[in-house]
């Protein structure tokens, strides 16, 4: 089929999908929740073959993590699955009831957005994720992975439409694509596609924003701050270092500055300096920092605005609360960022002050994901000021429609010497 009928197939299989039962949905999500768990040996086979080559093409090690799709990810996942059918239905749901006069009522009810499509680099679990919350959300969905993943995306695809056979719901409501051309043929399809979701390096998510007319939704960078304050506990801000930064680096909710009042620089940075380093994480600091972390590179102006996505952190000591959000503000991407104090002033100050997704204190920024959340999945995370913003779920797969009912109601008794008023009663 050419681009073109893909996306006609999906727009029509997603207008009836939007109809069906919140029962109808979950038992469609259940059937590939157990539909991926007995072909596990299989999905995780083709994911291994996907390393393999990766590995050859020489792949650089943050999307070789990203592309791994192990036991353990991939139940992982089909556990967020479950999650997402154990949530409400963000269908139909009336967000306003109002009478505007007698007998004329309005509605303003959620419904599907339409078509998504998702273009993502390595990372065949968010295909999963992105699957499952499309058809509870009432969404066909348009699927491009990356050259790298294209084995595990074809399996789980091939998983997918099989179990959705066995239900109401059309497999043609899931769609994948494969080639880098049909990537290019989708971002041109405004008339079919209501939303496109890029997941990947912001070089790529930068391309898709500046080729298509279609909304974006996504983040170009993720480039997370955390700032130990002068009152931070010493131990606490240790520990929340070395997690933000190492439980996994590849992530865009990773660390990639830390920030530290020079009240507390003498003893800290030794501290966690120590601790990074036994993670094998290679540090980076400002003048001030390298005048007490002697064996360390300077770190340049480019480090403050580079997403590494590796075990790299760059150091800058501050002298204040202040300084700290300037220069998150400045060189940060709106996306997580952290204050590790135990002064409730200061971090108020530093919660209001700082403009981003997600604003922490004395928690590490790689809580800011849609499952971590409670969404039981993310389709991605905004940046953007618009909403939503930050790890998008359900909520940001919905629109909604004003729904009117009358009973030969006409505008223009309502205008004129005697004009009928509104009530405009909620109800």
């Amino acid at each position: 089929m050419s681009i073109i009928e893909i996306a006609q197939k999906t727009r029509v299989s997603a207008r009836k999908l939007a109809v069906l039962s919140a029962e109808v949905k979950n038992q469609a999500i259940e059937a590939i929740a157990k539909a991926l768990e007995a072909a596990a040996p299989d999905i995780v086979a083709a994911n291994a073959a996907d390393c393999k080559a990766a590995e050859v093409d020489g792949i650089a090690k943050p999307l070789y993590d990203r592309l791994k799709l192990d036991e353990s990810k991939l139940k992982s996942a089909i556990a967020g699955v479950r999650d997402v059918a154990k949530l409400p239905d963000p269908v139909g749901v009336v967000q306003i009831h109002r009478e505007l006069d007698t007998g004329l009522i309005l509605k303003r009810i959620t419904c599907p957005l339409g078509v998504l499509g998702i273009i993502f680099e390595a990372r065949p679990e968010a295909l999963i994720q992105i699957v499952s919350l499309a058809i509870k959300s009432g969404n066909g969905v348009i699927l491009k992975g990356g050259k790298e993943a294209v084995r595990s995306c074809e399996i789980l695809t091939k998983v997918i439409h099989q179990a959705l056979a066995e239900t109401a719901v059309n497999p043609e409501v899931v769609q994948l694509l494969t080639t880098r051309e049909e990537t290019i043929e989708l971002l041109k399809m405004d008339e079919y596609v209501d939303l496109i979701i890029p997941r990947g390096s912001n070089s790529f998510v930068r391309f898709v924003q500046e080729n298509t007319r279609i909304p974006v939704l996504g983040h170009a960078d993720g480039i997370c701050h955390l700032y130990a304050d002068k009152a931070a506990d010493l131990q606490k801000a240790v520990d929340i270092s070395v997690d933000a930064k190492t439980q996994y680096p590849a992530a865009c909710n990773a660390i990639e500055t830390l920030l530290v009042h020079s009240a507390i620089a003498p003893k800290f940075l030794p501290a966690v300096a120590e601790a990074l380093q036994q993670k094998k994480v290679e540090l980076r600091g400002d003048e001030k920092t390298r005048a007490i972390l002697q064996n360390i590179a300077e770190a340049t102006e480019a480090d403050w605005s580079t997403e590494y996505s590796d075990l790299i952190l760059s150091i800058k000591i501050v002298d204040s609360v202040e300084e700290a959000i300037n220069h998150i503000n400045t060189y940060g991407s709106r996306h997580t960022d952290v204050i590790v104090t135990e002064d409730s002033e200061a971090a108020e100050t530093f919660l209001n002050g700082v403009d981003a997704a997600g604003v922490y204190h004395n928690c590490s920024t790689r809580f800011a994901d849609g499952f971590r959340y409670g969404f039981g999945a993310e389709v991605g995370i905004s940046t953007q000021q618009m909403p939503p913003r930050g790890p998008v779920g359900l909520e940001g797969l919905i629109t909604y429609k004003y729904r009117v009912v009358g009973d030969g109601h006409v505008a223009a008794n309502y205008v004129g010497k005697d004009a009928k008023e509104f009530t405009h009663r909620d109800l």
